[in-house]
């Protein structure tokens, strides 16, 4: 899926203000976050700053650029997107989550393992942000930007995360495995077997995270199924 491919900057828009409602709805942000679509190698579209469950059919999107001052009107982390975007050619969208499971394990200083199939998509690494300060300045944007790597997401303790991927979809449904995948850490903490609980290897992990057959298509159709943008 490449909705930017399908129809342009219009159709970007609508992906991001579906994005942002349908994280809303999971539960996966709250007065908080915000989701962002690559348009080209040096501009991305963001959500307007307001709630996410709450940004209107319809209405408009900022374009930000890669590298240079947020426009006006922009929240001060959406640099969080600029030093991702920068430094990793392969990420289509940035989704800045907020999300319960994610929080609570933060709080422990952990962060999700690969335990079962969703956390596959994840693996090698989740890596952690040791530090509960809000990220309003480039320095610890870019600082952060680099400890995330090349992977899919990164857990800034007490304080939700950065997930990102290929296209926006897929930046949403990581976004739902990570959650899921925080859940099912904490159950195995709960139950006292974080050290004794299988792992799934690396090499396993990477055959069991596919994406052919839908997987990201049925997903994003589950979590946007009552978005008033989404398709019929």
């Amino acid at each position: 899926m490449n909705t930017l491919q399908c129809g342009g900057v219009d159709a970007a828009a609508r992906s991001v203000r579906i994005a942002a409602r349908s994280l809303s709805r999971a539960g996966l942000v709250h007065a908080y976050g915000h989701v962002s679509v690559r348009l080209d190698a040096d501009t991305f579209l963001v959500c307007p700053p307001v709630p996410m469950g709450l940004v209107p059919a319809g209405v408009p999107c900022t374009r930000v650029p890669v590298r240079g001052q947020l426009p006006a009107g922009v929240l001060g982390e959406v640099r969080l997107h600029q030093s991702v975007y920068a430094r990793r050619a392969d990420v289509g969208a940035v989704c800045r989550i907020q999300s319960p499971q994610v929080m609570a394990l933060s709080a422990l200083r952990r962060v999700p393992r690969a335990r079962h199939g969703f956390g596959c998509y994840l693996a090698p690494r989740v890596a952690l942000w040791d530090d509960v300060q809000l990220l309003r300045d480039t320095a610890a944007a870019d600082a952060l930007a680099d400890e995330l790597g090349d992977g899919a997401a990164i857990v800034m303790r007490g304080n939700g995360a950065v997930v990102v991927g290929s296209s926006i979809e897929r930046a949403v449904v990581l976004s739902w495995y990570l959650e899921d995948a925080a859940r099912v850490e904490l159950e195995v903490h709960r139950a006292g077997a974080a050290d004794s609980a299988p792992v799934i290897p690396d090499d396993e992990a990477a055959r069991r995270a596919v994406w052919s057959g839908g997987i990201a298509e049925r997903m994003w159709a589950h979590l946007t199924a009552a978005d008033p943008e989404s398709a019929p």
